[in-house]
């Protein structure tokens, strides 16, 4: 039986390996037929930067991850709006398509999962 995940992102892109190890797990849970969803808060924002330059900081591109989303179904990608307005990017600048929400939805989308993770 299929179970839905929500993976909440709030660290920055390339801040060790963490973000890294949770993308794995987000595409890992997806390769099993659950129903895998992302949040983006606060510096998580940046993780969608298009023309990221991975290489300076000698890290694998975790853009090529949220490229690679699509491929295992995974369609919601949850940005909080205050994030997406302090970062000053806009959704042009951004890998894949986002879902917008606000700051006081965030618990409404919480109860609509099985599964509520911190990556």
């Amino acid at each position: 039986m299929s179970k839905a995940f929500l993976f909440v992102m709030q660290a920055s892109a390339y801040d060790g390996n963490k973000i890294q190890e949770a993308l794995d797990i987000v595409l890992i849970t997806a390769a099993f037929d659950q129903k895998v969803s992302i949040l983006l808060l606060d510096d998580a924002v940046f993780h969608l930067k298009n023309n990221q330059q991975s290489e300076q900081v000698s890290s694998k591109d975790i853009g090529a991850l949220y490229r690679s989303l699509e491929l295992y179904d995974i369609e919601n990608v949850f940005v909080e709006n205050d994030s997406i307005i302090t970062s000053g990017l806009s959704e042009d600048d951004l890998l894949v398509p986002i879902k917008v929400i606000r700051r006081q939805e965030v618990g409404i989308l919480f109860s609509q999962f099985d599964y509520v993770l911190n990556g």
